[in-house]
Parts: C-alpha cells; structure tokens; sequence
C-alpha cells in the first residue's frame, strides 16, 4: 500500500488520457492525440514511399482513380478531421498499408490482382479504418508502455527526422507499415470497412469474396503476397466466416463495378507484360546473371519506354557486368524520366564515386538523401569525407549509416576508427577491485568493434576533498580484441577496506585502432 502514492500521479494520467475510439466507440487508453496522428503519418508519408518503390507515374489517371474511390469512403468515414490521403505505388508486391493520420497507400501489384470497383473499395475501406480507427497509433502506444514506460512517449513523438536501409526518421514508417496487424485489428478493418463501402453504394460482398481469395493463396503459399498483404494483414476462415456474417446484416445489392474497374485501369492491364519482363530480369540479377537481366530490362523499355525503374534495372545489370559509365548512363536516363526516386540517384552517385567523380557523386548522394536518408548513402559519403580529411563530417554520416546490416556494420567500424582517438572512454570501459592484499586492480574491456592498443589510464583514490592519492598512469600496450578485457595491478594499497569507503577513479585517457 505504501507504493500508491507514488503511482497516484500515473493513474490520474492515465484517466485523465481516456478517451472513446472514433470507430468503435469503446473507450481506450490514448497517448498520442489527433494532432500526432496528423503529423506521424505526414512525416513518414513520402519516406514510406520511397522506401516501397516510389510513386507509379506512368500514368497518373491510376492514381487519380484510386483516389476517388478513396476519397468517397473516407467522406463516409468516422475520422473527417483526418486529411486522407491515397498514393499508388510502383511496386509489383500485392499490399496495401496506411499509416496513422489517413495516409494510404496501394502497390500497382494489388491493383492488377483485383477485378472490380468494389474489391478496390474493400481494401480502401479496410485501410481507412485502420487509420481512422487508430490501430496504428494503437500500436505505438502499446510499444511505448512495454518498453520505455510513460516518459518514452516524448522520444517515440519527438526528434523525428527526415539503406538499401533507411535509417534515422525515415525507419519509423517502414517499421509501422511492415508490423503485423493483431486479430482484433483486423476484424474491426473488415467490419468497418465494409460498412463504408454500404453507405458509399458499394456491395460489402466483394470483401467476402476478396477475403476467400486471399485465404486460397495463402494457403497455396503464394511468394509475392506472403511477402506483403499476408506479411501485415493475415487472411484466415474465421475473417471470411465474420465478413460474410456481417454482409448479410447489411443492405443487399450495390455497385460491383467490374467493367468501370477495367475501363479506368485499362492502361496498366495493357502494360503488364513489360512489367513481366522486369520481374524476370529482376530475378535473372538475384541469380547473378546480368546478361539476361539486361535484356528483360532492354525489353521492358521497348515496350514501355516512360517506365524509369526498368532504366535502373538496366543500370544495375550493367553495374553487375562491371560497365559503369553504361550503368551511369542508364541511371541517368531513368533520372531524367522521373527524378523523385531516390534509387537511380543512390547507384549514380555510387557508380561515379567508383569512377572518381567526386563532384557528381556528392550531388547525386545527396539528392538520394533527400528524397530517403539510407545508410548506404551516408556511408559512401562518409568515406569521401573520411578520405579528403573531414573527420567530422564522416563521423556524422558514420553515426547516421551504423547499425544493422552489413553496411551498417561496416559504418560503426568506421567510425569506431574515427572516434577512438577522441573518445577513448566512449568503446573502452573501466572498473577498479582490490586484489588478495588489497592492492587496487584496474579492470579494462573493449567494447569497440575493432582491436584497440595503445590504452592509457589514470588511476586515483578519490576523498571527501578531492583527490586523496596523486594519479596513477598505467599503459596496456598489447592488443585487446572486440569484447576482450584486461586486468592492471597498480601501485595503490593496500586498502585494506571496501572500495566504497575509498572510491577508486579510473579515466581513460587514449586508445587507438590497432
């Protein structure tokens, strides 16, 4: 009982945080407001795009379309003070994904696979009640209390910024939208979204019917959508048994809108098989064999020559065959076509820093960086920074590219490298005991992902006034490898008592990369 009054606070922020869901109306814990909601889903919007292949811009009546299908439902929805928001995307994986604020989007891969207006509906309408009925957010929320408590809302919310893996602000939204969507999330997605569609004219059976489809593949185990809507969205019998319960308690009949369906996405049926021809080059370049996924690339651009991701694809199976200004070229040509991409700017800026291109591969980094900060272009950056002197601005494309993955493994031994020097106690940590006769021994461990010599301590009794011994220096000048300790005697002692009453201060005072 004694520890209520410290909880007191807490549970009154926690009341004081309820509030009632704007789709189901249950009541429910809320941590992040509508205004967060807004600006999550705004900051990561164009970051998640660019991470998911970029917006599909060969022919912008797709979008169009699918916006207006979107934007019915959503004039329907229960969130109006959301700004809804629908991007097609020029990727062949069927998904779908929306983030917190209304921010949708839809893979040309999904759209290729549905065959009315109102199957397109379904999967609008179950986004959009992801969004509106905060699931998202649900999710974050959820996160912060297991792992940070109360006061990490303000880091999940705050310090946000605008490879390959992104990195920095930029891996928030991939994380939101490959995070698979719980049981409950997902029945409240069907039901509410097929709601939507009733009161938009359209008939809630083609999400049962969607649903049966996406059961069968699954269980046929289908690569390209275990890969995306089943990775978020999991179909099951029992989702289909619910849709089809709660399609029957609403009003029959409604638009399908099969022939609209195909009249309006006419273009990208007809395009298919230059996007076929991509995805047999994409898989010739997976099995490192770039002479025919050069020609499926060559292939694909006769077909659909204004498509600029089957130039990348050109660009890198000539990278691949060790023909870099052809690639630079291809890549040039793929710039010139769409220039909001991120990728033909990273390989460009790749293939004409291998050329010695300084200049032009500064620029053509940094564009990619703008469009999607990945740890492969502050990498390369870095590099060139580390090679013309500019220890400082490596050290900060260094910080931004380390972490997981081979480059960002690389990215944190370089700037172990860089650090070290100046950091010494940053990658060295320090301890002191007593030995049998109460000698005081420094404990060393490298905690650098390199080997590290060089290490020079101090070591002194710290007293109630300062310093009660004059500082001992110590040197260990063999070698330590990652994660490898070393234990100094000293001249100090013997004590003769626990180290507590006499603190024992140790500093690091060098080290450098062996």
């Amino acid at each position: 009982m004694k520890r209520l009054p410290r909880l007191a606070p807490l549970l009154l922020l926690i009341a004081a945080a309820c509030a009632t869901n704007p789709v189901t109306g249950e009541r429910e814990l809320r941590l992040i407001s509508a205004a967060d909601e807004i600006a999550i889903g705004t900051e990561n919007y164009a970051f998640s795009q660019q991470g998911q292949g970029g917006p599909y811009t060969v022919d912008p009546s797709v979008t169009a379309y699918v916006a207006e299908v979107g934007g019915k439902l959503a004039a329907l929805s229960d969130r109006p003070d959301l700004p809804f928001e629908f991007v097609v995307l020029n990727n062949p994986v069927p998904n779908a994904w929306a983030l917190p604020g209304g921010k949708i989007a839809v893979n040309r891969g999904l759209l290729t696979e549905l065959h009315s207006e109102a199957e397109l509906a379904a999967v609008l309408g179950h986004e959009i009640v992801h969004a509106a009925a905060r699931h998202g957010a649900r999710r974050m929320e959820r996160g912060v209390l297991l792992s940070a408590g109360m006061a990490g809302l303000g880091t999940a919310l705050g310090g946000r910024r605008g490879a390959d893996v992104a990195v920095g602000g930029a891996a928030l939204g991939a994380k939101l939208i490959s995070s698979r969507y719980g049981r409950d999330d997902e029945l409240e997605s069907d039901r509410y979204g097929m709601d939507y569609m009733a009161r938009a004219g359209y008939d809630p059976r083609a999400a049962v019917s969607l649903q049966e489809t996406f059961v069968r593949l699954s269980e046929g185990k289908q690569g390209d959508w275990l890969s995306g809507l089943f990775a978020s969205h999991p179909p099951s019998p029992e989702r289909v048994a619910r849709n089809r319960a709660h399609a029957a308690a609403l009003p029959a009949g409604g638009n399908l809108g099969a022939e609209a369906y195909r009249a309006r996405l006419s273009g990208l049926f007809a395009t298919a098989p230059a996007y076929a021809a991509a995805a047999e080059g994409e898989t010739a370049l997976a099995a490192d064999d770039p002479a025919t996924a050069l020609a499926k690339a060559r292939e694909a651009i006769a077909a659909l020559p204004a498509e600029a991701a089957f130039y990348t694809l050109k660009g890198r199976a000539l990278l691949a065959a060790d023909d870099g200004q052809g690639a630079a070229d291809a890549f040039s040509e793929a710039i010139r076509r769409h220039d909001g991409y991120f990728l033909p700017f990273l390989l460009r800026g790749m293939a004409r820093k291998d050329r010695g291109d300084a200049a032009g591969a500064r620029a053509d980094l940094g564009a990619s960086l703008a469009l999607l900060p990945t740890a492969g272009a502050h990498f390369a950056l870095g590099e060139m920074d580390r090679d013309t002197g500019d220890a400082d601005a490596a050290i900060a494309h260094f910080t931004a590219a380390a972490g997981e993955g081979e480059v960002g493994q690389r990215a944190a031994l370089e700037l172990a490298r860089l650090e070290l020097p100046r950091q010494p106690s940053k990658y060295i940590a320090v301890g002191a005991d007593l030995d049998e006769r109460g000698m005081v021994v420094v404990r060393v461990l490298n905690h650098a992902p390199l080997a590290v010599t060089g290490v020079e301590l101090t070591v002194s009794l710290a007293g109630p006034g300062g310093l009660s011994s004059p500082p001992v220096r110590l040197r260990l000048d063999g070698p330590l490898g990652p994660g490898e300790g070393a234990r100094l005697g000293t001249a100090i002692g013997p004590i003769g008592r626990e180290l507590g009453a006499a603190p024992v201060r140790v500093l690091v005072t060098a080290a450098r990369p062996r």
